[in-house]
């Protein structure tokens, strides 16, 4: 029997909440509720989900703490997080992805909106068809481990941030677009806004630390990996 990816819904409004989980089940996925951060807390130690959705507004603890919980906790840090808001401004959104949501979806959505999100960040995650390990200078990534080192210490990457890094690092010293970039380590990008790569980029580098000045931002046409660390000077368009 072909797998169901499992959904965990965070959502404390029952009638959205069924209606999400309605959905979800007639497009192919197994959904599970919770309606505060306890139960889906509790959820998560019993079963890993393949994703979440998780609303903003939640009684207690906001869906934007848990996001940042989750993201902290090795056990929870490269699931798929989708953002379920009514707030729509782009600091908002932004806010969100900060967060550690690898997307977003604004209240009210389409049925169709939403699954082709959640079937989105789900192909993201999935393993990279590339198994070697690349290595740029003292940069190491491994696809089989998931393991990202610099110098022979180890980073820890969220999983939007690991393929952006895996394509960066698989096309060294070339220039990538923020459209080509949406594209190659997003793929359906249909809903999904230039502005983001600029949120992954910056989380990328502040997870490489000191390798982080090893992704360039060339003014004017996008991003680049480059073995020869910029001045800060020349990274400043970020």
């Amino acid at each position: 029997m072909k797998h169901k990816p499992r959904i965990l819904v965070v959502e404390d409004e029952p009638a959205i909440a069924e209606l999400i989980v309605v959905n979800l089940q007639h497009g192919g996925f197994h959904a599970v509720v919770a309606q505060d951060s306890v139960t889906a807390q509790r959820e998560l130690d019993a079963t890993l989900p393949d994703a979440i959705l998780l609303d903003w507004m939640l009684p207690g603890q906001s869906g934007l703490s848990l996001a940042r919980q989750w993201r902290k906790q090795e056990r929870t840090q490269n699931i798929p997080i989708l953002m379920l808001t009514a707030r729509g401004d782009e600091p908002d959104r932004v806010a969100g992805l900060d967060a550690g949501a690898d997307d977003y979806i604004t209240k009210p959505f389409s049925t169709q909106e939403m699954l082709a999100r959640i079937r989105a960040v789900l192909r993201r995650r999935a393993p990279a068809s590339s198994s070697d390990v690349v290595a740029v200078g003292d940069l190491v990534l491994d696809p089989d481990t998931h393991r990202v080192s610099f110098k022979n210490q180890d980073l820890r990457l969220g999983p939007t941030e690991f393929k952006l890094l895996h394509y960066f690092m698989k096309h060294v010293e070339r220039v990538h677009s923020r459209s080509s970039l949406l594209d190659k380590v997003w793929g359906d990008h249909v809903f999904i806004e230039e502005r983001t790569v600029d949120v992954h980029v910056k989380r990328l580098r502040e997870a490489l630390g000191a390798a982080g000045a090893m992704v360039e931002t060339v003014r004017g046409s996008g991003y680049r990996l480059t073995a020869m660390a910029a001045s800060p000077e020349a990274q400043s368009g970020r």
